[in-house]
């Protein structure tokens, strides 16, 4: 019996002590397996993991607006949802396709075809408007999903439209400054880390894995919006009044070489820029390259002054208005016998030019105009800045020089021209313009080109161009002096030769003396009177009115009265500060409209700036004989609202 019991006892340790060492074997085993997955699997099973939990999602941030230099916005980036789908996960195709169908406005046979297909992510429209976006939620479709985009949007619709250009479905710049600066303006791609469940549901976003700072870059353009409206009303009325293929204009602040404004015409919307052709994106006064004509002339005569080849009183035979030279035949629209060079200059001969061009000589000249910036690009950052036309010096014959002495036969462009003339604003250093305020560009060094008693010379007979019997007369402005220079050249026929097509221009210092200001115009195929002093100087007359006047230096006429000494003006300046920093004052009660009739122009155009409004100016002088609205209106909501005034 108890033999029995010890065995029992024995087989019961050997069982316990089986059932130990198997235990420490499995316990062995799970922590062998453990570590091993711990230590040389981990980072293998993590990112299978991630991939089944975790997953990364892109986002671009919202595009930089643009602003003008006071501040106030010309493109600017708006949310719109978007409409994509994931076919596999979308439960009944037929009945889905019926209802976005619906609401979007696509045949439900195209929207079959997407819904069929093997893919994950299918776009199936693109920034739709909040209505559509309101049902497709409602509609709570599987599978269909919305996303947040950013749509382009340009508040002022036609202003600047060619300077600003535009961007594509994408957001990305297609024309323009908005494919100039794409990469300061495009907003940053973030990458956002999201957490799923077992069946792919969102659980939450995990800030840790955003970018905190993915939005693009704004950019500050020199250009000043009301003075832009103001150049392309005055050059869309030339280019309408006489039927003009297109035109462009520039104007520029000399102290600063600001481009204040850049006009093209025809006028473009960028928010719509699909209904447009390329012909209209066109940004005609930095790309197309043009004969300029006349308004060529004075850069000639600086050259022919700067090397001692004439002076302003040296003689020149005009021919009578018809001169040949080795077979070509060279003529003048006003018929002169001896003229010296400043009256060359202010009845604008060719002859007397070309003569003068051919004393000066090709190496001179050349030389001169390149140094002036013909022949290179302005250095503006603008997509597709030309260098225009300006052949080397060794190919140029006398026809050439006699030709390129009046502004025939070389190519330039509306910057170019503003650039050229900034040189003789600034005393004869060429400078650069300025368009974007942009501290990290690198610009080109001011040098000088000649010198400033030259400049002054050129510049005296710009003046009489327009303040004496000249071909600029239309562009006086009463109580200030204009320095100016017409234009009319001849266009080239494609077969050869010249036809009967002409560009007109006319170019503009104001004041006279010390000029503030450049505006450049030019207006193609105009019909049926094609000369630069008749189709475009009342343009310009009219923009450098109205930007003297913003600006608060437009004059004022007085009346003379016996304590005036002799020879004392009859106009007195204006202060030299903003018009809109003038306060108002009992002119107006605040609510309505005052009567500005009997008033100053410059005093009128000063009220109704200072409420926000840019008036349009209609007829000749320096009085308002009546307006429009009328006195006692309320005044418009609207500030893009009509406002005329008509003076004499």
């Amino acid at each position: 019996m108890g033999k029995r019991k010890k065995e029992s006892l024995k087989q019961s340790r050997n069982k316990l002590l089986f059932v130990m060492v198997l235990f420490a074997l499995i316990w062995a085993g799970l922590l062998g397996r453990a570590a091993w997955l711990q230590l040389f699997m981990g980072s293998d099973l993590s990112r299978l993991a991630s991939r089944q939990h975790l997953a990364a999602e892109l986002e671009r941030g919202e595009r930089g607006s643009i602003y003008d230099r006071n501040g106030n916005l010309l493109a600017t980036s708006v949310e719109a949802a978007s409409v994509y789908i994931r076919p596999v996960k979308v439960k009944d195709v037929g009945g889905t396709a019926a209802k976005l169908s619906r609401i979007l406005g696509i045949p439900q046979t195209k929207l079959r075809k997407k819904l069929s297909r093997k893919s994950n992510f299918i776009w199936i429209k693109r920034q739709i408007n909040d209505r559509m976006a309101a049902k497709i939620r409602k509609a709570d479709l599987p599978g269909v999903y919305l996303t947040t985009e950013y749509v382009r949007l340009y508040p002022n619709n036609y202003l600047a439209g060619q300077l600003l250009g535009f961007t594509g479905i994408d957001g990305k710049g297609l024309e323009g400054l908005e494919k100039e600066f794409d990469g300061r303006l495009a907003g940053r791609k973030a990458q956002f880390v999201v957490q799923r469940d077992a069946s792919g549901r969102r659980l939450y976003l995990d800030a840790m894995g955003r970018e905190m700072d993915i939005r693009g870059k704004d950019i500050h353009l020199t250009i000043d919006s009301h003075l832009q409206s103001i150049t392309e009303n005055a050059l869309a009325e030339a280019v309408k009044k006489y039927e003009g293929r297109w035109g462009s204009a520039v104007v520029v602040e000399v102290a600063t070489g600001d481009i204040l404004a850049l006009a093209n015409c025809p006028r473009f919307n960028p928010n719509i820029f699909r209904t447009s052709s390329p012909d209209i994106w066109r940004n005609r006064a930095a790309l197309d390259v043009v004969e300029p004509g006349s308004t060529f002339k004075p850069f000639l005569i600086a050259a022919a002054l700067q090397h001692g080849v004439v002076t302003p009183e040296k003689l020149f035979d005009c021919e009578n208005g018809r001169w040949e030279l080795h077979g070509k035949y060279i003529k003048d629209t006003h018929k002169e016998g001896w003229l010296p060079v400043h009256k060359i200059m202010r009845y604008s001969s060719n002859i007397g030019c070309a003569k003068i061009g051919l004393e000066l000589g090709v190496q001179n000249y050349h030389k001169f105009i390149s140094d002036l910036g013909f022949g290179s690009k302005t250095g503006l950052p603008l997509p597709g800045d030309r260098v225009g036309m300006i052949r080397p010096a060794a190919k140029w014959n006398e026809i050439d020089l006699a030709a390129g002495s009046f502004g025939q036969g070389v190519g330039v462009t509306a910057l170019q021209m503003a650039k050229a003339y900034l040189a003789i604003a600034g005393k004869g250093m060429s400078r650069p313009l300025h368009l974007v305020k942009y501290p990290d560009m690198e610009e080109e060094k001011p040098k000088r080109v000649f010198s400033a008693e030259v400049a002054e010379k050129v510049l005296s007979m710009m003046r009489e161009v327009v303040q004496e019997d000249g071909t600029g007369t239309k562009a006086r402005i009463s109580g200030t002096t204009v320095a100016g220079k017409t234009g009319t050249a001849q266009k080239a026929n494609r077969k050869g030769g010249y036809g009967t097509e002409y560009l007109a221009s006319f170019v503009a210092m104001v004041p006279g003396y010390n000029p503030e200001y450049i505006i450049f115009m030019m207006v193609d195929d105009p019909k049926p009177n094609h000369y630069g002093g008749t189709v475009v100087a009342p343009a310009v007359k009219k923009v450098m009115t109205e930007t003297l006047a913003y600006y608060g230096k437009l004059p004022e006429r007085r009346e003379p009265t016996p304590l005036m000494a002799v020879g004392e003006t009859e106009y007195t300046e204006m202060p030299k500060k903003a018009v809109r920093a003038t306060p108002l004052h009992s002119e107006s009660n605040g609510a309505t409209v005052p009567d500005l009739t009997g008033m100053p122009i410059r005093r009128a155009i000063e009220i109704l700036v200072q409420k926000g409004f840019v008036p349009k100016i209609k007829g000749s002088g320096m009085t308002v004989t009546k307006q429009l609205p009328g006195a006692g209106v309320k005044w418009p909501e609207e500030k893009n609202a009509e406002m005329v005034l008509w003076v004499s």
